[in-house]
């Protein structure tokens, strides 16, 4: 329990950290930790809500809480939705590794390559041929993607494995990695 709390705490400050990086040249720091604020609000509500009444969803009421944190703050302050996103998943990440180090290591492993990937996308994206618009935000997209693109194809094979939603794990996950690619295929159109 008390390793959980430090990790969690950890997770916590490595978010704000990369949050505020990712952020801090557009946005004032009132801004910016505002707008985390926000997104850890919405995390912590989703926890609460999902360990109180569905036990078995706590990934999707924590993501769901963070998005909508995350919305909120989009709304509050005028940022601009791409790059908060790319923020925001940025700073999930590493969190969301730091959590599955006590209960499932490769799920970690898994994590941190999802890291290397960010960081690969991030520093090509504007060589890509079929990317034309060149905006910031494809990065954090394409990376969302394949998370979602692996935890619907975990499900498959092991559908109580990546959470306990059980089957359904495969529909919303597919559902959010749609969803996705399709915000990259306009993000590149536009």
């Amino acid at each position: 329990m008390l390793i959980s709390l430090a990790l969690n705490l950890l997770g916590v400050v490595l978010f704000l950290f990369l949050f505020w990086r990712r952020l801090k040249e557009d946005y004032s720091r009132e801004i910016v930790f505002g707008s985390a604020f926000l997104i850890l609000l919405g995390v912590v509500i989703g926890f609460w809500l999902s360990t109180s009444f569905f036990p078995n969803w706590i990934f999707w009421f924590e993501a769901f809480g963070a998005f909508l944190g995350f919305s909120w703050g989009v709304f509050k302050y005028s940022l601009r939705f791409f790059e908060a996103f790319e923020a925001s998943f940025l700073g999930l990440l590493p969190w969301l590794a730091l959590f599955f180090v006590t209960k499932v290591i490769y799920v970690s492993m898994a994590i941190l390559v999802l890291i290397v990937l960010f960081i690969y996308l991030n520093a090509k994206y504007k060589n890509f041929a079929w990317y034309k618009s060149g905006r910031i935000g494809v990065a954090g997209l394409l990376t969302a993607g394949v998370f979602f693109v692996g935890r619907a194809s975990l499900a498959i094979f092991n559908p109580t494995m990546v959470s306990f939603a059980g089957r359904s794990e495969i529909i919303l996950s597919a559902i959010s990695a749609f969803t996705i690619f399709l915000l990259v295929y306009n993000l590149a159109k536009g």
